[in-house]
């Protein structure tokens, strides 16, 4: 049985929070035994926890914040468009990405592929 769309918008926004704001722990809490990710799309597609763990300790010390800006759901599968703003002191640098998602019966993530590249990062003064 696929999750409810309330139950995916809800780990999609978890999502969101935790890798602007929370830990490690707390965004790896949200996906299931044996996801993978594909961060952007076209590098390798890492497939343990512990290369999940390396890939996301890259960003816990960073200030960031997270929009969600569209979100798409069909079945135990998500679209979305948001934005991470990460904080740089007098700068800050902006991207949009465009993560598809899909999900088990409790809402985990199973797969996350992020669709972005350099392009997509802006420079912007801090206001």
């Amino acid at each position: 049985m696929a999750p409810t769309p309330a139950a995916i918008r809800a780990t999609v926004e978890s999502y969101i929070r935790s890798v602007a704001k929370g830990t490690t722990d707390e965004v790896l809490a949200l996906y299931a035994p044996g996801a993978t990710v594909e961060d952007p799309v076209g590098t390798d597609v890492r497939i343990t926890e512990e290369s999940l763990r390396e890939f996301y300790a890259m960003i816990e010390p960073l200030t960031q914040t997270g929009e969600l800006l569209t979100l798409k759901i069909a079945g135990g599968n998500a679209a979305f468009l948001f934005r991470l703003t990460t904080h740089l002191g007098e700068q800050n640098l902006v991207m949009e990405v465009v993560d598809v998602m899909t999900f088990d019966d409790d809402a985990r993530i199973t797969s996350m592929k992020a669709y972005w590249s350099q392009e997509d990062m802006q420079t912007v003064p801090a206001s």
